[in-house]
């Protein structure tokens, strides 16, 4: 009896794990995120959609998980990651090109949130963050994506005549945390990338480390000579 209790939760965690149209039936009820994951890989790794239509498709299917959600604010950030993960892992799996994907379904999700009226800024941050990550783990450029994913946020900005600069910013920041935590390689190349101008958008990353601290040692420079004048 023992054995048999222990393995019923086991089985439990696999389904909610998994992403994948065999994904369990249970979580995919109980949670809206989970569904848009799994309703987003299905229509992709099946071959419902193609480019573009991604755009389509994750902007339908995010509107209608969060059409009668109580807190839109809270829950949109959390829809869009799950869609752009979705997306990311169908297109890994049919070999589409996860730049393009990534493109399309960010831009889906933005304007979602806006018409739904959640916060741009942070389901951009949020969606961008997740494309990378998403991007991490099944081995693709995420150099690339974090570039496309920011292309992506510029667009929706721009059709949706909203304050570009902010929110591509804001994208590029979600993408500069993912890769951070992918590890080094990709947050220098991620920032690297990121570094200039994209989608005509610039400084979208403040610079690290060392560079940020130049200007205060060569004001406590300044400071000395002034302080030697006034003893004299």
């Amino acid at each position: 009896m023992a054995t048999r209790k222990r393995s019923q939760p086991q089985s439990r965690r696999s389904a909610v794990d998994r992403t994948g149209p065999g994904a369990g039936a249970p979580d995919v009820r109980a949670n809206p995120a989970a569904n848009v994951q799994h309703a987003i890989y299905s229509a992709i790794s099946g071959g419902e959609v193609l480019s573009a239509g991604v755009l389509n498709v994750v902007k339908k299917t995010v509107v209608g998980a969060l059409a009668g959600a109580r807190d839109v604010g809270a829950e949109a950030a959390t829809t869009a990651v799950s869609a752009v993960r979705g997306a990311i892992r169908a297109a890994e799996v049919i070999g589409a090109d996860l730049g393009s994907v990534a493109k399309n379904a960010i831009r889906g999700t933005i304007e979602a949130a806006e018409q739904i009226g959640g916060e741009l800024g942070g389901v951009a941050r949020s969606a961008t963050r997740g494309a990378v990550k998403a991007t991490g783990e099944v081995g693709g450029d995420v150099a690339l994506v974090a570039r496309r994913a920011v292309e992506g946020t510029a667009e929706a900005a721009r059709t949706l005549g909203v304050d570009v600069t902010t929110i591509a910013r804001s994208a590029a920041q979600g993408a500069v945390e993912a890769a951070d935590r992918i590890g080094g390689t990709a947050g220098r190349s991620v920032r690297a990338t990121l570094g200039g101008t994209v989608a005509g958008v610039r400084s979208l990353i403040k610079p690290n480390g060392a560079q940020g601290r130049r200007p205060l040692t060569r004001t406590s420079r300044a400071r000395r000579p002034a302080g030697k004048r006034r003893s004299a």
